[in-house]
């Protein structure tokens, strides 16, 4: 069933996702990848997701330019005009302020009944049904109050590559799962991880979010009020010919900004909806790892015929078309990584690395190796 025929869906898909080198590239990064060998890339699973609640001409995708023929191969259903391509990456506060004109402009009339769902576009969610019921307690939320609404899920470890959301006792009258969030930590040690986890009131931060077109404006022009001016000041461009162009002219000033230092750890009418609904980033190898199946020494893979001799612990992944024989032995805790053109051998204790590695390679290789 339609969560409301005002109700749209926002998916950023701009990011290049290097710690998922190296089959994650800046030409075809994680969001256009079948990582989990399902026949679906991550933007596909997320699309059909939403799509399950809001048609395809009220989801639109924000991307980068290089990536518009991507998205539409991926998604061939969404309207081309539905494709938002920024010029380049300025972080997620601009992204967001972009979809809000674009559906404003939409919307027209209706924009004080629009609501919106901002969806990563390569994030797993295993439980698609706890999902959209979550959504819909988070729609209804933002429909009938000023809050904004993120998701938070139910930690299952002291996670440090994780932000986390404290949050407030339950308020009487409101459905336990909503509750005023406290405080944002990004990323903590593993030793304050810990602590926040024995508390028992803090959960990791999605980054989904949910709320009214018109709460969300409020905020940018409380907290984000040149960022908001300067797509104001072009708003009649937006959904016509000429918003190329005007994005291009706002981009060139915009602060480089995430929403949640913006808006979300400043604004005070933020709750959180817990969660737990087999949700992960798939930030790193090892995130991944914990999605997989494994074999009887806890090997986990995707796309490998693998055959494993006094090994254990480890991810094992190959690019292709077809399932690739992978032998090992004596390898524990690692991550391997095939594809056509490069191979990657790194212990899970030292995932990190990945991501400075992807550095040293642009400056030493440049494309497409990056």
């Amino acid at each position: 069933m339609e969560s409301s025929q005002h109700t749209y869906a926002v998916i950023m898909a701009g990011g290049v996702g290097t710690r998922f080198w190296p089959m994650s590239r800046s030409a075809r990064p994680k969001q256009f990848l079948d990582i989990l060998g399902t026949g679906r890339s991550l933007i596909r699973m997320t699309y059909d997701r939403l799509n399950q609640r809001i048609p395809a001409e009220r989801i639109l995708v924000v991307t980068q330019e290089r990536y518009r023929a991507q998205v539409s191969e991926h998604l061939p259903d969404l309207p081309t005009e539905n494709v938002l391509c920024e010029p380049f990456m300025r972080n997620t506060a601009p992204c967001i302020a972009y979809a809000n004109h674009w559906v404003a402009a939409k919307a027209g009339a209706h924009a004080a009944e629009a609501a919106l769902v901002v969806a990563p576009a390569d994030h797993l969610i295993l439980d698609e049904a706890g999902f959209l019921e979550t959504m819909d307690l988070a729609l209804n939320q933002t429909r009938s109050t000023q809050q904004l609404v993120t998701l938070g899920i139910r930690p299952s470890r002291p996670d440090t590559g994780y932000g986390y959301i404290q949050f407030e006792e339950a308020e009487q009258g409101i459905n336990e799962r909503i509750r005023r969030v406290r405080t944002f930590t990004e990323k903590p040690s593993l030793k304050i991880a810990e602590e926040f986890i024995d508390s028992g009131d803090f959960y990791w931060n999605s980054g989904i979010f949910i709320w009214s077109l018109a709460n969300i404006t409020a905020a940018f022009e409380a907290h984000l009020p040149d960022m908001q001016a300067l797509f104001t000041e072009r708003a009649e461009a937006f959904a016509t010919p000429n918003e190329g162009q005007a994005i291009a002219e706002i981009y060139g000033d915009c602060e480089n900004i995430s929403i949640d230092y913006g808006i979300m750890e400043k604004a005070p009418n933020v709750s959180v909806v817990l969660s737990d609904f087999g949700w992960s980033d798939l930030g790193t190898w090892a995130s991944l790892y914990e999605k997989l199946g494994h074999d009887e020494a806890a090997n986990g893979t995707a796309n490998v015929d693998l055959q494993a001799i006094e090994s254990a612990g480890n991810v094992i992944v190959a690019d292709g078309a077809s399932k690739k024989l992978v032998a090992i032995r004596g390898l524990e805790g690692f991550i391997v990584v095939d594809t056509e053109d490069a191979l990657l051998i790194c212990p899970k204790s030292e995932e990190q690395w990945v991501k400075s590695l992807v550095t040293a390679l642009k400056v030493e290789r440049g494309e497409p190796l990056v």
